[in-house]
């Protein structure tokens, strides 16, 4: 391989490097100043969009041992968006996007160990923010504990309405 190449897969294996997932899209029919908007977006969730060639990325996701992808997600022109801790959050802001400008089109992806298909990100997406699942757990946590307090304050809270209810 060219020295060139190398230092291309070596720039791609990097944006691989900076999350535990990557999503790809066609970007075909994006202008320059989408692309600049979807970089926008992206950016405010800490992730970029990087367009890549897919003979090079192929061999960038095999020297970090990721899964292989389908040949469906590496043909036609291809982006890949990396970067960001909730790749649900990522998932929301691209599906939003490509809903918006009917343009952009999902290919598929990676998710940890995982190869996911263009459907499942849109499942992803659809999943409530990091921080709400979060609260959602802390909640459950705390449900046993409250329910405990109440039990345990029941008892002389209902000793004391009786006595309130015989005092004169």
């Amino acid at each position: 391989m060219r020295s060139e190449k190398e230092t291309l897969v070596e720039e791609i294996s990097g944006y691989l490097g900076k999350s535990d997932y990557c999503y790809l899209t066609n970007y075909c029919g994006i202008t320059v100043s989408e692309t600049s908007e979807l970089r926008q977006t992206l950016s405010q969730h800490s992730a970029e969009f990087h367009v890549v060639k897919n003979r090079l990325f192929k061999v960038a996701i095999q020297s970090r041992n990721l899964p292989e992808l389908s040949s469906d997600c590496l043909t036609g022109p291809t982006a890949v968006i990396v970067g960001g801790d909730d790749p649900s959050a990522i998932a929301k802001a691209l599906f939003a996007f490509a809903q918006s400008k009917e343009k952009l089109e999902v290919k598929g992806g990676i998710v940890g160990d995982r190869v996911m298909t263009a459907k499942e990100i849109e499942q992803l997406s659809k999943l409530p923010s990091l921080e709400i699942l979060r609260a959602h757990i802390l909640g459950l946590f705390n449900t046993p504990a409250q329910q405990c307090v109440r039990l345990l304050a029941a008892v002389p809270q209902g000793l004391l309405n009786v006595l309130q209810a015989r005092q004169p």
